[in-house]
Parts: C-alpha cells; sequence; structure tokens
C-alpha cells in the first residue's frame, strides 16, 4: 500500500473509531512519515524551499555559517504587520550552510555544504511550556541529537523573549 494511502486509511480508521480528534489523527499521520525531532515532534515542513525570505544571516567563527529564514504565509502576514505574539500555524525554517569563498568571484562568499534546517511552530497550546513554540533541528534530513534541541527554547528565552522568542527580524 502506497504511504500516501496508507496515512489516509489510519487516519480515517481512527476518525471512525472516536479514537482521536481530526486534528489529533491529522498531526500524527503527518508527523508519522517523516523523522521528526525529539522532544518537540516538528518536522521538515513541506514545500518550505518555496516559501517567502524573511531574513539572510551570517553567522561568524565558531560555525562560519551563512544563514537564511524563510517563512510560510502566517509568519510573512505576521512579520510584515508586526503582530505578537506570532499567532498558531506560524512556521519559521532557517536553512544554515557552510561559507566558502565563489570560484567566480573572490571576494564574494557563497554557500557551501549544508550543514542545518532549523523549523521553529507555532502552536499554542501544544507547547505551551516553551512560549508556543516547538523547535527542530535537522542534519541531512535527521533530527539532531535530543541534546541539540534541550537548549534551543532556554537560548531563545534567555535572548529575546521580549520577541515572542524569535531572533529574526525582518530585512528591509
Amino acid at each position: 500500500m502506497r504511504p500516501i494511502r496508507t496515512a489516509y486509511v489510519v487516519l480515517s480508521t481512527a476518525l471512525l473509531l472516536g479514537a482521536v480528534s481530526a486534528d489529533q489523527a491529522i498531526a500524527e499521520s503527518a508527523t508519522s512519515a517523516k523523522p521528526a525531532s525529539p522532544i518537540y515532534g516538528v518536522t521538515i515542513p513541506d514545500g518550505y524551499r518555496k516559501w517567502q525570505m524573511i531574513a539572510p544571516a551570517e553567522e561568524a567563527a565558531p560555525l562560519d555559517e551563512l544563514r537564511v529564514v524563510l517563512g510560510n504565509p502566517a509568519a510573512i502576514k505576521a512579520i510584515e504587520s508586526s503582530t505578537q505574539p506570532y499567532p498558531d500555524g506560524t512556521i519559521l525554517v532557517k536553512l544554515a550552510y557552510k561559507r566558502k569563498q565563489s570560484p567566480d568571484f573572490e571576494p564574494a562568499t557563497v554557500p557551501g555544504q549544508a550543514t542545518t534546517v532549523q523549523v521553529m511552530v507555532k502552536d499554542s497550546k501544544r507547547y505551551a511550556s516553551t512560549g508556543g513554540w516547538g523547535f527542530g533541528r535537522f542534519i541531512n534530513g535527521q533530527p539532531a541529537d535530543l541534546a541539540q534541541h534541550q537548549t534551543c527554547f532556554a537560548c531563545h528565552a534567555a535572548r529575546v523573549k521580549d520577541r515572542d522568542y524569535v531572533f529574526t527580524r525582518y530585512a528591509p
């Protein structure tokens, strides 16, 4: 049976039996087929590479990375209108790459090897204990280890609690 059909059958059966709510069943079927972050259960969202850019960033040593933050339509709408706290359904994705010198133009820096995909998902009920945000950090499409996920919220809470735990600012 194909994965999509299998998920549909599982979802339909669960709903018919009344075993789970529709929201819970959809969330479980969506996350069961993809690797999920420990603690939060966050997955890499489908189609995120087509989302709008919110801001680029550069991380100095020791990471020496180029980064770009993308947002789903809910994120873009909230950022453009300065809405805080961010509404449920907001998703931010940070792509990180090793920085390297351009082979075509020496003064330029270009993305090299991908290092991580980092995801923040706003769901104020599901993630109430972490400011309404769930976190995921993925290396080569697989969740980073538990220790790396344990530091996500603490870092955001220590530095940007007053901005609904979001570091990124909209690039003009």
